[in-house]
């Protein structure tokens, strides 16, 4: 059971590490002490933490041991890490088994809705030096009004990073940039209404504001079946449409990947019909298991618009989307995209394009999957502790999962009971194209990006009381 006083700045740190309990896993050790210290108040809010090379030498455990648990605690939110400083104590309240409060009045609503990254976290010192770099660095051409199709910069750096992480096949000359991934779907279903298409097959559970863009076009959505293999493209061929939208490789909201015989599937239909598979990639960046899903494009470039977006890698506001446009398709898209206004800022665009080439933008992208593979794993081992009869599904990616409730527990009451509470929760109902299928277990859409590291805890109590007591009214 070794022991630890440390004193960094002068302050004594002691920690018992149980290692009888799990001797080959000095980290799982660490981990608990630390997290127990913070919790029962020992380490208080402020609190600088040994370095990992004093704290490692006296416990005698490995640094890389120290150094991969301030990691963790880091992306969990517990700690916060100081460039040049060290690692300190955070600001959240972190317990075990966390308890919620009744909001006062006017508090901001906790929120576990799904599609909502944490912007807390966006990195602003970096953007802004990549934005004076992109400024500096810009020809008086680049200064005009933006080019249809995204500027020339952008569109290169676009076609490396996708090919690089994604797998996308294509070069510049096929990359579209517009204002925001709504903005693209628009452009899209637009187009492929001028070309004769009436039907756009989605999946049936999905961005309810992505099928209103869809009508709004003049595309009726036809809805297809989701089951443990994504969506059914069996039944693509029975609905009469010229075209599909499909979220691959992570289904939203039910989580599930399309598993890897529909996806063939799905670039046969289209090569056998002419019809276009529109791959909304909106989070493919975040894979926590293992290596993330390639994306469908790869199959098929000539048949998949591939469509992607920084929303969630850095924040809604930089309010650019990228496609990997089809040759035959092109065109027309870029005179639909022309005829509703142009392009989008350049300088956003320009910006990116420094940001991207600089490598921030992939550091941004693990600090996050850090970040957000902590929380799911948090509400995962939470709801295994506290909600019997519950249970976390989909893949270990993303920014959301579904919490299932035991059969027959209404979505409805949740909502309300979280809502008492102060919290936003959206039941899987809500993103029904159609009247849910009898068969489907009820459940949560649970979005764990959107709070702040310090709320997060909070946002989990209300989630438990409000399952608790829909479950068991009266309780």
């Amino acid at each position: 059971m070794p022991e630890n006083w440390a004193n960094p700045a002068g302050l004594d740190l002691h920690l018992q590490l149980h290692l009888e309990k799990s001797p080959t896993r000095p980290a799982r050790a660490l981990e608990h002490a630390l997290r127990t210290a913070m919790a029962d108040g020992r380490l208080t809010p402020g609190t600088r933490l040994p370095a990992s090379r004093t704290l490692a030498a006296d416990l005698g455990v490995a640094r890389n041991t120290v150094a991969d648990v301030y990691a963790q605690l880091v992306a969990e939110g517990w700690c916060e890490a100081r460039v040049g400083a060290g690692t300190w104590v955070g600001e959240r309240a972190g317990h075990p088994r966390p308890s919620a409060r009744r909001p006062a009045p006017g508090t901001p609503p906790l929120d576990l809705r799904c599609g909502i990254p944490d912007v807390s976290g966006f990195p602003r010192r970096a953007w802004a030096t990549a934005a004076r770099t992109a400024v500096t660095r810009a020809p008086d051409a680049d200064l005009g009004y933006p080019p249809t199709q995204g500027t020339a910069t952008l569109r290169r750096v676009l076609a490396d990073y996708l090919a690089r992480t994604r797998g996308v096949h294509g070069d510049p000359e096929h990359v579209l940039v517009t204002r925001g991934f709504g903005d693209l779907l628009a452009h899209v279903c637009r187009t492929l209404r001028t070309r004769g298409v009436r039907r756009i097959a989605v999946e049936e559970y999905g961005h309810e504001r992505h099928r209103r863009i869809i009508t709004a076009a003049g595309l009726t959505p036809v809805p297809l079946p989701v089951d443990e293999g994504g969506a059914d493209i069996a039944a693509l061929p029975g609905t009469g449409a010229g075209a599909v939208l499909l979220t691959a490789a992570h289904q939203f909201p039910t989580g599930v990947p399309l598993e890897a015989a529909r996806r063939i599937e799905a670039v046969r239909w289209a090569e056998r019909t002419g019809g276009l598979v529109v791959e909304d990639d909106y989070d493919g960046e975040f894979r926590y298991d293992r290596r993330s899903i390639g994306a469908l494009q790869a199959l098929a470039p000539g048949h998949v618009l591939y469509a992607g977006t920084a929303s969630k890698a850095l924040a809604p506001a930089v309010g650019l989307a990228w496609a990997m446009v089809p040759d035959g398709f092109l065109p027309a898209l870029l005179d639909t995209t022309a005829s509703a206004g142009g392009g989008a800022d350049a300088l956003h665009q320009l910006t990116l394009a420094v940001f991207m080439e600089e490598h921030h933008y992939d550091r941004n992208v693990r600090r996050l999957r850090a970040r957000y593979r902590a929380r799911r794993e948090r509400l995962a081992a939470l709801v295994a502790d506290a909600l019997p009869g519950c249970r976390v599904t989909g893949l270990a990616a993303g920014l959301h999962c579904l919490l299932e409730l035991p059969p027959g527990t209404p979505e409805e009451r949740v909502e309300q009971a979280a809502r008492e509470r102060g919290l936003l929760l959206e039941g899987l109902r809500t993103f029904a194209a159609a009247p849910r299928r009898a068969a489907r277990r009820p459940a949560l859409a649970i979005g764990y990006g959107a709070p702040r590291a310090q709320r997060y805890e909070a946002a989990l109590a209300a989630t438990v009381e409000a399952v608790t007591a829909a479950i068991r009214p009266g309780a």
